[in-house]
């Protein structure tokens, strides 16, 4: 402790300069926005990074479960081609695909939080790669999120585990929609709200995107409904639904580009 002491009053003079260039630094960041962008992005590089470094090795280790994910991703899509006599020497071409608004992405995931209340993903893709704010992330099961923040090189997403997280949801079977939230409990669940108590809800319902926003297509899986019970005001179900992600362990994504969605905001802004 002595020896504590005694460097400090050696260097004092080092260490209140030390004290006052980082109250400085301080200072300009958050009274400049120029410098406070300039921090944050280096902060993304610098973090992500090192974030990409322990995936690295985190994917080495992991390789046969993601094996196995691929495997049978690649199983769904020949069935696809089956069920729509396609052959599967032959090249696939999809009419859906033109006139289709929707761009994709491939990204990792580098950093993954499940266990907080708004939990926070990271993806090893940013602006070079095209990236922006409020693109859609999904899996080959289902929804993950939506990009929130990004730098260069990398993206952060907010997760479907997170309690701000608003998403138009529907009933697969009967076209009725709601919002998709998480009351932080369970990694497991995520809760559908304000679908009317006329629609015809029963356990074991898929639940998946509405479309009714320009984020996310029509049709991206969600989950199955676990249990259901109405509101306080008995107009509205409030519906437990089971993911078909596993949000603790999903690592291979799909980034969503709406190419209409600046057209679509405009349309919306001068009404």
């Amino acid at each position: 402790m002595q020896q504590i002491i005694n460097f400090i009053i050696r260097n004092k003079n080092f260490l209140l300069f030390l004290l006052l260039f980082g109250f400085s630094l301080l200072f300009t960041i958050q009274s400049h926005s120029y410098h406070r962008s300039k921090f944050i992005n280096s902060a993304n590089f610098l973090t992500g990074g090192v974030y990409n470094s322990l995936n690295n090795i985190s994917n080495y280790f992991d390789l046969k479960s993601q094996n196995q994910l691929l495997s049978e991703e690649n199983k769904r899509l020949r069935s696809l081609l089956q069920s729509h006599g396609v052959a599967q020497d032959s090249v696939f071409i999809d009419s859906l695909m033109f006139n289709n608004p929707y761009r994709f992405y491939t990204s990792n995931i580098i950093k993954n939080s499940y266990s907080l209340s708004n939990n926070i993903l990271t993806l090893n893709k940013g602006r070079n790669d095209s990236i922006k704010q409020d693109f859609g992330v999904i899996s080959s099961k289902g929804i993950i999120g939506i990009i929130d923040k990004t730098s260069s090189n990398y993206a952060t997403v907010i997760s479907i585990l997170n309690t701000t997280s608003r998403i138009s949801a529907q009933l697969k079977k009967t076209n009725h929609f709601g919002t998709l939230t998480w009351n932080g409990d369970k990694p497991e669940f995520n809760q559908l709200i304000d679908i009317p108590k006329i629609a015809p809800v029963t356990k074991g319902d898929t639940i998946i995107t509405s479309g009714r926003s320009s984020i996310f297509p029509k049709g991206v899986p969600i989950g199955v409904v676990e249990d259901f019970q109405l509101d306080q005001a008995e107009n509205y179900y409030e519906i437990n639904v089971k993911l078909f992600n596993d949000m603790t362990s999903v690592e291979h994504v799909y980034i969503i580009e709406n190419t209409n969605k600046e057209e679509i905001t405009n349309l919306l802004s001068n009404n």
